[in-house]
């Protein structure tokens, strides 16, 4: 999402690394540019006017360390107030107090305040939560329906509303049946409008008077850019909202809304939506937000993410067979479904310090392809059980077929089978003692070296 201002972000900070010593006007024309690249990615104008004149000030003043050179200085004080500017510390959704825990969902039609609804349900159930979904939107077609359908692939309760109810009463409903099937958390889906009008606002206000809710999330659609945020803004005014969740950020918009939103509204961002898949939903972490912006990577959320997918059970047995050199075409296929559980190649690249130099330097290296990962699957999942395990047997007649059931050509397979047959031999060469390479000679130590 951020990936053009995180270009223009290096093309600024390249040049601050050629100066030995800044000067006042060398800082100060890297922040014009600094500003032009903030307003080209959609951010609020006045808060990167503000921006730029707070991380001037902190440049040219006394705070700037003396341990960093001049590039690294800017670069810090960048870092520390995009921190600033995205909320400042990771803001979690208040799950204590009165319960059931109450979450109402509000935002315009199409910002997917529905899905979201559901996602955020998986993610409080894998984190040993009771939801009880509630939908409370009795206009749009088919939204009660919708968020029926979640609940039977989440295996999540949801309430039995019907479009004759009114949307009062249905949630006064949902917390008594609640209280009487200890469900901790409601997450209420309300109606949305293709836009603000007094009669969404005034049954919005009803219905947080009626129930009380813990939490009031704003779902707002990343892609529209500042339209997000002054819409955030008036429903803030309105319906005094705990926080924000922004959708479609795996997307192309430049990232103006997620830069702006906490300035002007005064709420943090709590979640993000990263996909169309139920998990695709994460937790809100503003300075790890400002590491990818300025090419630095998230490897913290990387490894988060690595860890949620990865049995333990599972990975120990692959150690097992990596120790005894038994990685077969099937545990090939089983790495290739965690990864994709990770989110797309592009989102776990993106997390990768550093990645954004390499791809500069490498502009001509072809670029990773879910598409041919995809066809890795499908290539491997046309091998019989025999084949998988034992990937010798696969001779010319066999590729044919598996290239038929799979619908590539012949050439796809042999790359697939060049690549694992050269990661079985890496990890031979791997194999051995802790720090040696099979092969290599043992370096004698002289005696006086010796412990």
């Amino acid at each position: 999402m951020f990936e053009n201002l995180t270009d223009r972000l290096e093309g600024v900070f390249k040049k601050l690394r050629g100066h030995g010593r800044l000067s006042e006007e060398n800082i100060e024309e890297a922040m014009r540019e600094v500003r032009t690249a903030l307003l080209e990615a959609d951010v609020n104008f006045k808060v990167a006017k503000q921006f730029v004149a707070s991380v001037t000030e902190k440049a040219v003043g006394k705070e700037v360390s003396q341990k960093l050179s001049p590039g690294q200085q800017v670069i810090k004080i960048v870092h520390e107030e995009l921190v600033e500017l995205l909320g400042g510390s990771t803001e979690q959704i208040r799950l204590d107090g009165k319960q059931p825990v109450i979450i109402m969902m509000a935002g315009l039609q199409g910002s997917g305040k529905t899905t979201t609804a559901g996602k955020l349900a998986k993610m409080l159930k894998d984190k040993g939560r009771t939801p009880y979904l509630v939908p409370a939107d009795v206009y749009r077609p088919a939204a009660i329906e919708q968020l029926e359908v979640l609940g039977e692939r989440l295996d999540i309760p949801v309430h039995p509303s019907t479009t004759e109810m009114k949307p009062t009463v249905i949630c006064n409903q949902a917390i008594h049946e609640a209280k009487n099937h200890n469900y901790d958390t409601l997450i209420i889906d309300t109606a949305g409008r293709l836009h603000i009008d007094h009669n969404m606002m005034e049954e919005l206000k009803e219905i947080q008077a009626a129930i009380e809710p813990s939490e009031v999330l704003f779902v707002a659609d990343s892609m529209t850019g500042q339209d997000a945020v002054s819409v955030a803004d008036r429903f803030n005014q309105d319906l005094e909202i705990s926080g924000v969740v922004l959708t479609k950020m795996e997307g192309d918009a430049r990232g103006g809304a997620a830069l702006s939103i906490k300035n002007v509204t005064g709420k943090p961002i709590k979640f993000v939506g990263i996909g169309e898949a139920l998990d695709a939903l994460e937790v809100f972490h503003p300075d790890r937000v400002a590491s990818r912006i300025l090419g630095m990577g998230d490897m913290l959320t990387l490894i988060e993410k690595a860890e949620s997918v990865v049995d333990k059970k599972q990975a120990d047995k692959l150690s097992q067979k990596l120790k005894k050199s038994q990685f077969s075409l099937e545990d090939f296929l089983d790495q290739i479904q965690q990864i994709k559980k990770m989110g797309s190649l592009e989102q776990i690249m993106g997390m990768i310090p550093g990645i954004n130099k390499m791809k500069q330097q490498m502009q001509n290296a072809p670029q990773p392809d879910e598409k041919e990962l995809a066809k890795t699957e499908a290539i491997i999942r046309s091998m019989t059980l025999q084949e998988r395990r034992d990937h010798r047997i696969i001779n010319a007649g066999r590729r044919q077929r598996i290239a038929n059931g799979s619908g590539t050509t012949v050439a796809d397979v042999n790359r697939v089978m060049k690549s694992y047959t050269g990661m079985l031999k890496m990890m031979k060469k791997m194999k051995g003692k802790p720090g040696k390479v099979s092969g290599q000679k043992r370096r004698k130590i002289p005696k006086g070296l010796r412990k």
